[in-house]
C-alpha cells in the first residue's frame, strides 16, 4: 500500500488519466475529488461489495435455472 500525505488543494495521479485531489478536511473526514474517464467505475467499498454480492447471487440463480 502506498501512503501519501497531501494538503487541501493538492492532488496525485493514478496512471495517466485519473487525478485525485484533496478538496477539504473536516474533523476525521476527507473530501476527495476524482477526475477519471467515464468508463472507469468508482464506488465506495461498501457499495462495491453490495454490487459484487448481487452479481454473485444472480450468477448462482442463472446456473440453477
Amino acid at each position: 500500500m502506498l501512503v501519501l500525505t497531501r494538503e487541501i488543494g493538492e492532488s496525485f495521479t493514478i496512471g495517466d488519466d485519473i487525478k485525485v485531489q484533496v478538496l477539504g478536511i473536516t474533523g476525521n473526514q476527507v473530501r476527495l475529488g476524482i477526475d477519471a474517464p467515464q468508463h472507469v467505475k468508482i464506488h465506495r467499498t461498501e457499495v462495491y461489495r453490495r454490487i459484487a454480492a448481487r452479481l454473485q447471487q444472480l450468477a448462482a440463480q442463472s446456473s440453477t435455472s
